[in-house]
């Protein structure tokens, strides 16, 4: 299977040959019928047309004199290629401000933007955000225009009706039914929290909107999961809970302004919560602080779980860093974390994210190792060794790491996976550990009637976490 922006699913549509098979309608229609919806939402979808500049050397030819394409050609010497496919956008305020996906604009000299009733307006793009995929553009329009307006996409469930209207294939006007059927997807994106519908989504619906059955904006059509580049009925939308603030901002500053304290964070396992004393998985632990970050100087300490972020639960990993982002910068906030059973508010101040040139903090990954060692002393499948010269050379062990370093690691034990040579045992149970007798003391301790343990390890320099079983 294939992650692909429709804008990219498929360059060429080719004919259809042989025997038809129709599905059977849809039979639910809820409320007043897709039928009012559409008429009611339409005429405030937009199809996006864009041009890229080439040179005179281009092999693109010209379009001949006299037909529909003749406005591309550029009289100045050099010429518009067109782009190979339109994307799709919708109108938010009667003034002409439109909103699509950076995909579809991104590297356009021209873009143009096609209402229902046939009429075209060059469009310039007041800002574009990367991260979001998404584009805000205007049009000057000489009467007000039809707009949609936002819902909650939080208030929508798994298995609520959705409708698509958008641009498939240049064929503008088209609406799509479906259900919602994930939340909070994410396809590789730092602030991904995507709603997943089978609405057939195809190229050209880049950018569209996707409706509530109240005819509210609850999603941005983004991005399809394909094998062949057509809808096999997995969509992704950016919710409007994400995409609001973006569009504000770009509204209002051309660009977006994003909170930053400088950390990084993983996931709280089930098994970790049970060691920390949670009641269940939740929050973010600090793997990282970034020594320029706003971070470093506001007490926070590697290993503290987020539970809340100004006034704001953090439920995983994942919705931190979009917690931070949607911060003001130059805030000054609360963060209520747990350290090593004990709760504390620690008071930090959020700064503007650089997100051109800040390059991303290193992963980490430990080195692999084939060497082969003798299983003594080895402790819920890691035979442990106290640091040496020649370990830390041999494993590129960071200098400021102490503890047990890990030689070797059963594959068939419940650390496999987890742990790697090279790792350093830092603590065992929130207690930093100096020696092998004291690792076993702990274990004892903290693994009493098969319960989970936790490790803390440097892993060149990453903290890393994770609960083992016995």
């Amino acid at each position: 299977m294939s992650l692909f922006p429709m804008e990219t699913c498929m360059r060429v549509l080719g004919a259809v040959i042989g025997i038809l098979v129709f599905a059977a309608p849809i039979q639910a229609q809820p409320g007043e019928g897709f039928a009012e919806l559409n008429g009611r939402l339409s005429p405030a979808v937009v199809n996006i047309s864009t041009a890229q500049r080439v040179g005179e050397d281009g092999r693109t030819p010209l379009f001949a004199p006299g037909t529909p394409l003749e406005r591309y050609n550029d009289l100045s010497g050099n010429r518009l290629r067109m782009q190979g496919s339109l994307g799709s956008g919708f109108i938010i305020e009667s003034s002409g401000l439109v909103v699509t996906n950076h995909h579809v604009i991104n590297d356009a000299d021209e873009v143009e933007v096609i209402l229902q009733d046939g009429r075209i307006l060059p469009a310039s793009v007041i800002g574009s955000d990367v991260a979001t995929d998404l584009a805000v553009l205007r049009v000057q329009p000489e009467a007000p225009l039809p707009t949609v307006r936002f819902g909650d996409s939080d208030a929508s469930r798994v298995g609520d009706w959705v409708v698509a209207i958008g641009n498939p294939f240049g064929l503008g006007g088209s609406l799509t039914a479906g259900v919602i059927s994930a939340r909070g997807r994410e396809i590789g994106g730092r602030y991904d929290d995507y709603l997943q519908t089978d609405v057939a989504i195809n190229r050209g619906n880049s950018g569209g909107p996707l409706f509530n059955m109240t005819g509210e904006v609850i999603g941005v059509n983004t991005a399809i999961f394909s094998p062949t580049g057509a809808s096999v009925g997995i969509s992704f939308h950016v919710p409007s809970t994400v995409a609001q603030p973006v569009i504000n901002q770009l509204i209002e500053f051309g660009e977006t302004r994003r909170g930053w304290i400088g950390v990084n964070v993983l996931e709280v396992t089930s098994d970790m919560a049970k060691a920390m004393g949670l009641d269940t998985a939740r929050g973010a632990v600090l793997s990282r602080i970034d020594p320029e970050g706003p971070a470093a100087d506001s007490g926070l300490q590697v290993g503290d779980v987020i539970l809340a972020f100004d006034g704001r639960a953090v439920a995983d990993d994942r919705v931190l860093p979009r917690i931070v982002a949607e911060t003001e910068p130059g805030s000054r906030i609360s963060v209520q974390v747990l350290r090593r059973g004990e709760s504390l508010a620690i008071e930090l101040d959020v700064e503007r994210l650089e997100e051109e040139g800040r390059p991303a903090s290193p992963a980490g990954a430990g080195t692999e190792t084939t060497d082969q060692v003798e299983d003594t002393g080895a402790l819920y499948g890691l035979t442990l060794e106290p640091i040496s010269e020649a370990l830390r050379r041999r494993y590129r062990i960071a200098s400021d790491a102490a503890g047990l370093v890990v030689t070797a690691v059963d594959p068939d034990s419940d650390a496999a996976g987890k742990v790697r040579p090279g790792d350093v045992v830092e603590e065992i149970a929130w207690t930093t550990v100096e020696s092998l007798k004291q690792a076993r003391a702990l274990i004892a301790t903290a693994g009493a009637d098969g319960a989970p343990v936790l490790f803390s390890l440097n892993r060149q320099g990453q903290y890393v976490v994770q609960t083992l079983r016995d």
